[in-house]
């Protein structure tokens, strides 16, 4: 935080049901947490965290990660479709149609997140200057 980066990003990747076969190192509410301490710490500087989707969550899964971002105060959420890299990592449970993604960032917005990305692909970097802008407008916005 005190590098003061125009964003702090911090990746959830998946549900807490996921993570002891997803991410076996991590621990969903350390990264929980740690999020929210950036927040303590400076409260204008934006946070933003991701999930891949496809990997076995449920909807109500999805639903409370966000409730959870929201809690610690996260400003910009990703959501994309997970995409097996190599066969030894744990495989596509299902593909989302886009339809689905574009619902989830409704009630993303619904849920008070200034900014949201939601595709199937919809990657956590991507476009990261243009959205800097737009976390910034949209935080202008508000005030």
């Amino acid at each position: 935080v005190a590098a003061r980066p125009d964003v702090f990003n911090h990746n959830l990747e998946t549900v807490p049901s996921l993570y002891l076969t997803v991410r076996p190192g991590a621990r969903y509410f350390n990264s929980i947490r740690l999020l929210q301490q950036v927040k303590e710490i400076d409260p204008e500087m934006f946070t933003k965290s991701g999930i891949m989707v496809g990997l076995g969550e449920t909807r109500n899964e999805i639903l409370q990660v966000m409730d959870d971002l929201r809690a610690a105060d996260v400003d910009f959420l990703t959501i994309g479709q997970y995409l097996q890299p190599t066969r030894k990592h744990h495989p596509v449970a299902r593909f989302l149609p886009p339809d689905e993604f574009k619902s989830l960032e409704t009630i993303a917005y619904a849920k008070g997140f200034l900014m949201v990305s939601s595709s199937p692909l919809t990657r956590s970097s991507h476009h990261a200057g243009d959205d800097f802008r737009r976390l910034q407008a949209a935080r202008a916005g508000r005030r």
